[in-house]
């Protein structure tokens, strides 16, 4: 669903899986209950906001949620990511801009970013950001990490093994797969455990399995994986 009219922005980033719409509703809290609370509830223009943590913590996710919502209700929504291409622009009729990956921005994309946000103040639109580091840590120039941390900034912590086990078997369920003790087992122990690897990987599993006709068991993710490149 696009989202962007200005050709430097690009559609959100759906998650894996078809028929998959991040919403606020399906997003796995664990420990971040303050962030999810405070996403959701954020009435535009509000204070700008800094999600930070590692891979798989919910970062994008909750940048979806509030993004498609914002869309939904007819608001203007720009997307923008590090590694886009420039010039980056505020959209159209724009109600907020959102920014991830902060991390990976570089040069020429830390003075398009700071640009965005001065504009975006001027005209009372709405900020959101993440990365992997907090404001401080992140390897930008210094007007710009004073930006992110003008406003609410929250740590996002990596989810329990019951919560991930949660998350993995709500996706397996909306796709119509059982997720055996053994092959949940199988996946925690043999796999990287950040939710964006796992999630990737019962992608390529349900894809796998219905090229092949058969249910995902462990026996199938080794043959999965002996067979790709």
């Amino acid at each position: 669903m696009p989202l962007a009219l200005n050709p430097a922005m690009k559609q959100i980033p759906l998650p894996i899986g078809p028929n998959a719409r991040p919403a606020f509703d399906d997003f796995e809290p664990g420990a971040n209950r303050a962030a999810l609370a405070h996403m959701q509830n954020l009435v535009i223009p509000a204070t700008p906001v800094y999600l930070w943590g590692g891979a798989g913590c919910g970062k994008t996710h909750l940048l979806q949620a509030l993004a498609l919502r914002c869309d939904a209700a007819g608001q203007g929504v720009g997307w923008f990511d590090a590694a886009d291409r420039l010039p980056w622009a505020l959209p159209p009729d724009g109600s907020l801009v959102v920014l991830d990956r902060c991390e990976a921005l570089d040069v020429p994309a830390q003075h398009a970013a700071f640009a965005l946000f001065e504009e975006a103040a001027a005209h009372g639109v709405q900020w959101v950001a993440a990365g992997r580091l907090p404001p401080v840590d992140l390897p930008l120039r210094d007007d710009l990490q004073t930006r992110l941390a003008w406003g609410h900034v929250f740590a996002l912590q990596p989810l329990a093994d019951a919560d991930t086990q949660a998350v993995l078997r709500r996706e397996a369920e909306r796709r119509g797969i059982l997720l055996s003790d053994e092959l949940m087992d199988y996946l925690l122990t043999h796999f990287e455990r950040d939710l964006a690897h796992l999630m990737s990987l019962l992608d390529r599993l349900d894809g796998y399995g219905l090229a092949h006709g058969r249910r995902i068991t462990v026996p199938l993710v080794r043959q999965m994986l002996l067979e790709e490149p």
